[in-house]
């Protein structure tokens, strides 16, 4: 049996990305090196690099978050990004969405754990919840699929003029380039992509924003939150 991995103690970047928080994000880490492993949710060769590829990476995100705006977190995970994200920014109202129970019941812990009273675990696929969730500012995902598949799943859920936010590697520019098409039919109005975490994490994080105009998803899309919406009403009236 291979001796798990050792978590490092958290750099000093740490407490100035978690402030206050910091004792808090010191707790997740060790949630994600023990819990997180023995149930799979992470893999035992991450652990000596939780900090700076995991946390930290991901608590990065907020300097790109606009202020007091509502979040969905999609493919959550064990809760990257947005259980990082939740810890600095406690102006979200964070949606966690995850369709594995394993890894539902996981965040629910560090949820209630962490106190973090922003915060709402949703089990569920992205495609399966709209229409029953209320449309978000901004969709945020790591690690979840590639761009095109991810915002399939993702912009439908925003509202209008919103934006999602993918955390991504060295393929993002190839990525967009690629989904440029796609893109377009989902009412994407505008993309770039941006750089964050100087100071904090080397190399520095890649963030994909996908901005959209009035109508997300496009016109498929629209379709179906509005069938959604009225059974839904139809539901309530019974």
């Amino acid at each position: 049996m291979t001796e798990a991995a050792e978590l490092p103690p958290a750099p000093e970047q740490a407490r100035d990305v978690f402030g206050d928080r910091f004792s808090d994000a010191v707790r997740y880490a060790e949630l994600l090196a023990e819990a997180g492993v023995q149930r799979g949710l992470i893999g035992p060769r991450e652990v000596p690099r939780l900090w700076e590829r995991h946390l930290l990476n991901c608590a990065v995100l907020s300097e790109v978050v606009p202020e007091g705006v509502t979040v969905c977190d999609v493919g959550s995970g064990a809760g990257l990004p947005g259980i990082p994200l939740a810890l600095v920014r406690e102006d979200l109202k964070i949606t966690l969405l995850e369709p594995l129970l394993r890894r539902t019941t996981f965040l629910t812990e560090v949820v209630e754990l962490l106190g973090l009273d922003h915060v709402t675990v949703v089990r569920g696929r992205a495609e399966e919840v709209m229409g029953k969730l209320t449309p978000v500012h901004v969709v945020t995902a790591r690690a979840v699929a590639p761009l095109d598949r991810l915002a399939t799943w993702g912009i439908p859920l925003l509202r209008p003029y919103g934006e999602m936010l993918a955390l991504k590697g060295d393929t993002a520019e190839e990525e967009l380039k690629s989904a440029a098409t796609a893109l377009s039919k989902l009412g994407a109005v505008e993309t770039s992509i941006l750089h964050v975490g100087e100071g904090v994490v080397d190399p520095l994080s890649t963030v994909v924003r996908v901005e959209v105009g009035e109508s997300p998803g496009g016109v498929r899309f629209a379709a179906k939150r509005a069938k959604a919406a009225r059974t839904g009403r139809t539901r309530r009236r019974r």
